[in-house]
């Protein structure tokens, strides 16, 4: 045994670093995506449309991890299959994006940073007992029916209001929400790299070039060029490379269990970066939804922390080298 202890604790730091690392990347990654909502409905409401973010999210992000994805190799679609490649395109890609900036036309960013997050942070819950073998408590459902109870008063206020495209934009985050869910729970059941992840889905996203260039694309003085290349960077580099990348590595370093934590931030960041930025001040209706749902998030995805001892080799990773499900918490 003596020969043995010298050996697991340098291994027992090593995963606990790791663990604090991927912690940290997904504070970085919850104010990335939160910031994204206020960003891009600026951009919209300032000349900017949806086919131009696009445009700018994935040619930006595809060209850069290109060759990223074809060190894996174009006939297994960088390695992982044409199948399991488009899937992860679909639910994070050009269909997600394109629901994405289509709400932010139509609706407040308040309502995007809580719809989507709150829908991905339940399915995230719900796959993770049906994938994962995830306890489902009491402290799970009543955080799931905050969520659903806030998404209600949201559509309400947006079927009420004067301005009844809002309610469109609600449903495109609705959209959002589904499938986005969605691809946290497959890079996990599939242990796909997260890098490998992002660029199959950057580069397959590209397909919406053509398209953009035949019909949506209005030349390069729609606005000043220092704004298009900055909202190159946040759409492609950002949000996509560095946001995306994050989330994919940190979701199998530390399992559905901790992951779940951090989209209830996402909301926050959003609604309250949207108040000074956008000058959207919710109303009284909104703000019970947003409430719920933020405090839903809370409630449903806490759970209590593994034992010291147990942290964070055996309480951190979603599943082991022999694929051996993890602990619960």
């Amino acid at each position: 045994m003596h020969k043995i202890l010298p050996l697991s604790e340098p291994m027992l730091a090593r995963d606990r670093q790791r663990w604090r690392l991927a912690f940290g990347g997904m504070v970085v990654a919850m104010v990335i995506f939160g910031a994204n909502f206020v960003v891009s409905r600026h951009a919209i409401l300032n000349g900017l449309s949806p086919h131009d973010l696009l445009a700018l999210r994935f040619g930006t992000a595809g060209l850069i991890l290109l060759p990223t994805f074809l060190s894996g190799g174009l006939s297994t679609c960088g390695g992982v299959g044409w199948g399991r490649g488009a899937t992860l395109a679909i639910m994070s890609g050009l269909p997600m994006s394109y629901l994405l900036l289509t709400g932010l036309t139509y609706a407040p960013a308040a309502h995007g940073a809580t719809i989507g997050p709150g829908l991905v942070t339940v399915i995230g819950i719900v796959g993770g007992v049906i994938l994962f073998a995830t306890a489902l408590t009491r402290q799970l459902v009543l955080g799931i029916g905050a969520v659903l109870f806030g998404l209600a008063c949201l559509a309400i206020a947006g079927s009420t209001h004067t301005n009844p495209t809002i309610l469109l934009g609600d449903l495109c985050f609705l959209g959002v929400g589904l499938i986005w869910g969605c691809y946290p729970l497959l890079i996990q059941l599939w242990r796909v790299d997260a890098l490998k992840a992002t660029a199959i889905v950057s580069v397959l996203s590209m397909v919406y070039l053509p398209f953009y260039a035949l019909f949506y694309f209005r030349g390069f003085d729609v606005a000043p060029w220092w704004v298009i290349v900055l909202h190159g960077i946040n759409q492609g580099v950002l949000n996509v490379i560095l946001g995306l990348w994050i989330w994919s590595w940190a979701a199998r370093v530390l399992g559905p269990a901790v992951v779940g934590r951090f989209p209830p931030m996402i909301p926050v960041i959003g609604t309250l970066l949207g108040i000074p930025v956008l000058g959207e001040i919710p109303g009284g209706l909104q703000i019970a939804g947003i409430g719920l749902i933020i405090g839903g998030l809370f409630v449903a995805s806490w759970r209590r922390s593994a034992p010291a001892a147990l942290e964070p080799h055996q309480a951190e990773i979603p599943d082991d080298a022999d694929g051996e499900p993890q602990r619960q918490r």
